[in-house]
């Protein structure tokens, strides 16, 4: 599975934020949910498969820990997207700041009066 994908499920994002202070067991990954250890395990191996998780039996547990190298070109690839919009972002942002000012500056004229 692609990464993005991967990361799309709100349970595989939290458990990746778990994983990334420490080096968890699935039961204990598990007890930080309010769904069925077979679902984390379920999460756990789309994660592992793309990755992001890797494993590493001890004894009779399973432990996982974080690995963000996958992430890398989906961080490129969102930069270069970052990139392709911030000019004209830039340029709007600017545009909006320049007719915020002119109707300040026109709202703070006073009217000349008949006479």
């Amino acid at each position: 599975m692609e990464v993005a994908a991967a990361i799309a499920d709100q349970v595989r994002r939290e458990i990746l934020m778990l994983l990334r202070a420490r080096v968890m067991s699935a039961g204990e990954i598990a007890d930080s949910f309010d769904i069925s250890r077979p679902a984390v395990s379920r999460h756990l191996r789309v994660l592992r498969e793309c990755g992001l998780v890797v494993d590493e039996v001890r004894g009779r547990e399973r432990l996982y820990r974080l690995d963000t190298a996958p992430l890398a070109p989906l961080e490129e690839w969102l930069a270069r997207l970052h990139d392709r919009w911030s000019g004209p972002l830039d340029a709007l942002e600017t545009e909006v700041y320049r007719t915020r000012r002119e109707r300040r500056d026109s709202a703070s004229i006073p009217e000349e009066k008949s006479a």
